[in-house]
């Protein structure tokens, strides 16, 4: 988000506006209030007397609520306003912002308050593409003192309810509050824009996502709640407190319950643009998230693999077996303009869902939810298998089905850039990328686990690992760069080698895949100056034809793509790797005042001193939240053996000590402490330096 805009969210429900807290219709910034996938609100501008008001401060309170303190008009160093305005904003359903004004005068004024509204109820993906026009019918109407703002189109409709707490007089354009106050007095009311949104005939008794859920709550109990069941950070980098802290309370804010979730919740992938059920997203943060809130994965199993593909449908890219990759609710979704009722487009989300599994079984021990989904995980296997090889390599690869508006990459990196050659060429389809080989590998291996421990069938178990013992073989013949000593970023339609030289390969650590011969070379390359920047890996190394510090999938730093590279490095014992990583990433938050965005610039730190901004970047995104977690299980060296925990620090140099209390799991809770080496070296805990890793 930029720097003059200002934001709240609750679940799939968020405002964005600029720093006077008025959602402006003029600016090329994203202003509105949003709901389920569509803008509620796309003008909402408070004067006074006719007059603008001026900033003095802003008060984050909390993810869901803000303060602002503000003047009316124009404020110079010769006249001093005798006028206060604060206005909070809060969402509750809708929202709801509180006025304040305070006069400081010795003589009583009469003001007219002045709310200028307007809904013009764009789906999200119209905000991305103006291009896109509206087919409906907006309509505007009076109710008593109530102003309703709508849009209809056949059985789609919303509507934006504007309301005041005292006498207020409605038009077309807004609300008209006529106010008098007496000296060295208050004025108080509260102006409301709730959204109603009615469901289609036949689903009246279903609500929309998130909506019954977070009406009427005690948001800040809940808060309190959710930060008091998370272990509890102790260390003497105070910047690490900061971002461990920022990091669990932008997890809350990102959560919301599906359909069918009895009011459990899963995370929503990012703000602004991706506020809804991601299934690759989804599922990477709660991997991220188990020693911290281990429910956000058992609830994303269980809503992913109710909403599994089982039959062939192009337009949506589905499959049986197929774990979905977006799912919206908007209007061009509702009238397959978009084909995101649930969309399918993802490569990696069905593996991942698998490894997902596994991993939340070994930390919980809940074989009952593993014994629950064993239908869809078979599915799932037999999608990897059936449908996933293209060209019958062996290989997972993807080509779209919907040339339409379908993804072109499915793949982490879905930009239309992110896989190309060395020398910029972009290859052709299907493109089986390296890291969805890795997971295919882990999945079945995995879920071979499972087959053999919980399903009884030791059969199929001998089988996956038959097939998962193939593929590494194959997998490390085919992909391999003699000539570079590093992994392919793919293979192309032709079965030729992508040689670009990406962190994609870095996936493969976590994985298991890579020979250790081979994983020592490329942990050798993942550390260079041409892929390592000082603050984190870059997603395509300098020198390749693409590179760009600041282009999305070929040259940012991703610090959920650091995350799990930093985890899958301690996984070969690359240990000071894995916390050169990890002090890179935190150092980098500390700019960021604790929450990491969803990538920066890739430029070397040697040269910036500070990371640089990617100036679309979402923020706050679920996976940038779940990464300082993530790094806090790598630098401690948690794994979960049977009923046990274990714990293997290993912290960047200049970190003193690092505790984490009371960690959940099947063993209850259990505590973690590392020293790094300068305490151990003094043998002591003194406090750290003010940065963790040196340029």
């Amino acid at each position: 988000m930029a720097e003059n805009e200002v934001n709240i969210l609750d679940g799939t429900t968020f405002m964005v506006c600029d720093r006077s807290g008025d959602i402006d219709p003029n600016t090329d910034a994203i202003h509105g209030l949003f709901a389920h996938d569509t803008r509620l609100l796309s003008k909402w501008q408070l004067t006074i007397n006719g007059e603008s008001l001026t900033t003095l401060s802003i008060d984050d309170v909390h993810y869901f609520e803000n303060r602002f303190y503000l003047v009316p008009g124009s404020q110079d160093v010769y006249v001093n306003s005798t006028l206060a305005v604060r206005r909070m904003h809060t969402l509750n359903a809708g929202l709801h912002e509180d006025l304040i004004i305070i006069n400081n005068d010795r003589r009583p004024v009469d003001l007219t308050l002045r709310v200028e509204v307007d809904a013009d109820f764009a789906d999200l993906f119209e905000v991305k593409d103006a291009a896109l026009k509206k087919k409906g019918r907006h309509y505007r109407r009076i109710d008593g003192e109530r102003l309703i703002l709508g849009y209809e189109r056949e059985r789609f409709r919303r509507e934006t309810i504007v309301s005041a707490t005292v006498p207020a007089e409605p038009d077309e354009n807004g609300l008209t509050l006529t106010v008098h106050i007496e000296p060295h007095s208050r004025w108080r009311a509260r102006l409301n824009a709730e959204p109603d949104l009615p469901m289609p005939r036949g689903l009246e008794r279903l609500t929309i996502p998130g909506r019954a859920a977070r009406t009427g709550r005690d948001k800040q109990r809940d808060l309190r709640e959710w930060l008091n069941q998370a272990p509890r950070l102790e260390t003497g980098w105070e910047p690490l407190r900061v971002t461990y802290r920022q990091s669990l309370i932008d997890l809350a804010a990102l959560r919301f319950s599906p359909f069918l979730a009895d009011d459990k919740s899963v995370p929503a992938a990012g703000l602004p643009w991706f506020m809804c059920l991601f299934g690759r997203d989804s599922i990477l943060t709660s991997f991220q998230t188990l020693p911290f809130a281990p429910d956000l994965a058992a609830t994303t199993l269980r809503v992913l693999a109710f909403r599994q593909g089982s039959r062939v449908d192009d337009f949506r890219e589905e499959e049986p077996g197929r774990i979905l990759h977006e799912m919206r609710y908007g209007e061009l979704t509702v009238f397959d303009d978009t084909p995101h009722s649930p969309y399918f487009g993802s490569a990696d989300a069905t593996p991942l869902f698998l490894v997902l599994l596994d991993e939340y079984e070994r930390w919980t021990g809940d074989a009952d939810l593993v014994r629950s989904v064993e239908q869809e995980a078979r599915a799932a296997i037999d999608w990897i298998n059936d449908y996933a090889d293209l060209t019958g390599a062996g290989y997972i690869s993807y080509r779209r089905r919907n040339t339409r508006n379908g993804l072109e990459n499915q793949c982490w990196k879905d930009s239309w850039d992110g896989i190309s050659f060395r020398d910029g060429r972009l290859p052709s389809f299907p493109r089986a990328t390296c890291e969805l080989q890795g997971y295919a590998y882990d999945a079945k291996m995995r879920t071979a686990r499972l087959a053999r421990a919980i399903w009884n069938d030791p059969a199929y178990a001998d089988r996956l690992e038959r097939e998962a013992a193939d593929l590494k073989e194959r997998f490390n013949r085919d992909f391999w760069v003699a000539d570079g000593e590093y992994v392919a970023l793919a293979l192309d339609g032709e079965g030729r080698q992508v040689d670009a030289l990406s962190s994609n390969m870095g996936h493969l650590l976590w994985s298991g895949i890579l020979e250790e011969q081979k994983a020592a070379a490329v942990v050798r390359h993942l550390m260079s100056p041409a892929l390592f920047s000082g603050w984190g890996i870059r997603t395509l190394a300098e020198g390749e034809a693409r590179y760009n510090p600041i282009g999305y999938h070929v040259g940012t730093i991703w610090p959920f793509d650091n995350s799990f590279i930093a985890w899958g490095l301690r996984r070969y014992g690359y240990a000071d790797e894995a916390a050169r990583i990890a002090a890179g990433i935190l150092d980098a938050a500390t700019f960021y005042d604790g929450r990491l965005p969803e990538a920066f610039a890739g430029s070397a730190r040697v040269e910036t001193r500070y990371p640089v901004n990617y100036p679309t970047a979402c923020s706050p995104q679920a996976w940038s939240a779940g990464a300082p977690l993530l790094l806090l299980r790598t630098m401690l060296g948690l794994r979960p053996a049977g009923d046990d925990l274990v714990i293997r620090p290993a912290l960047p140099a200049n970190l003193d000590f690092v505790a984490l209390l009371d960690i959940p799991g099947r063993w209850g809770r259990l505590d973690a402490y590392g020293r790094g080496p300068a305490a151990a070296d003094r043998h002591g805990l003194q406090p750290a330096p003010p940065q963790l890793s040196a340029p």
